[in-house]
């Protein structure tokens, strides 16, 4: 917590239903006191999770003023695993965004008027799916903003997701990644077989995102190593109504290597938002 006003709720397990096992997502509410201020709901990356995030998303509700939501998606920190012989499918962001982000929302009773209150903030695989449910839910937010999205497959990104795959099994990624995952196999080898799929090679949402409506803010680092800055310059094309934030000296974690120039962009873009 970073001032006696803010507050972080214990960590919770909603029970999901709908995907063809059972599935416990762990989910944390931040600023929980903050009964009538809009919800801000955190995506993590690809090998992410709630313990991965550290304080920034708390850092950031506080500035905002608003209460976060944070959760592990299934296979992932201590939510359920995926099973060993499971394989995630090429259409797996839209899976996320379309099927188990809502069951989540309906499971701990985040109400219909509340998601029309309700911002969405996604990083790398966790913006994939913030622009895939702001495009299948485009009134059911209001408003959403990404870091180091991917909407399409580049050879940048499989290069460096292959040499990932090298440092999980011979070098110290593993060892780095094991104390945020129940199931650590689960989580980089459901992320890293899927991206590496050749199936997922023609993965492309930039079409997708024309139907977004609501507010949309990308960020990305001019020095990401998983992606160019055609992502978020193909996000534009797709919404003329997005507004783009390049940052120079940032790799792909922006709200680590640029969290100051991070965190005023979105509350800058919040605030506009809320007084448009």
């Amino acid at each position: 917590m970073n001032d006696s006003t803010s507050a972080i709720d214990a960590v919770q397990y909603a029970q999901v239903t709908g995907s063809p096992y059972p599935l416990s997502i762990e989910y944390q509410w931040l600023n929980p006191e903050f009964k009538d201020a809009p919800i801000a709901v955190f995506l993590h990356e690809g090998l992410g999770s709630i313990a991965l995030w550290k304080d920034w998303p708390q850092t950031l509700c506080d500035r905002l003023g608003c209460r976060g939501l944070v959760y592990s998606r299934p296979g992932y920190g201590r939510s359920t695993p995926r099973r060993a012989d499971e394989h995630w499918a090429a259409d797996f962001l839209h899976y996320q965004a379309q099927v188990v982000l809502p069951a989540l929302l309906d499971a701990i009773g985040i109400s219909e008027s509340e998601r029309t209150r309700m911002w969405i903030i996604g990083h790398s695989d966790g913006g994939s799916i913030a622009l895939l449910y702001a495009s299948a839910y485009p009134e059911s937010l209001a408003g959403v903003a990404v870091l180091a999205p991917h909407v399409f497959v580049e050879p940048m990104t499989v290069q460096a997701i292959t040499q990932a795959r090298s440092a999980y099994e011979s070098g110290a990624l593993r060892s780095r990644l094991e104390p945020y995952h129940q199931n650590v196999d689960s989580a980089f080898y459901g992320w890293n077989d899927a991206w590496l799929n050749p199936a997922f090679l023609h993965w492309d949402i930039t079409t997708t995102l024309e139907s977004i409506r609501r507010p949309l803010l990308a960020i990305q680092g001019y020095d990401d190593e998983y992606a160019s800055m055609q992502q978020i310059d193909k996000i534009k094309a797709a919404v003329p109504h997005a507004h783009l934030v390049k940052l120079p000296g940032c790799r792909h974690s922006p709200h680590r290597d640029a969290t100051e120039a991070v965190n005023e962009a979105i509350a800058a873009f919040f605030d506009a938002q809320r007084t448009a």
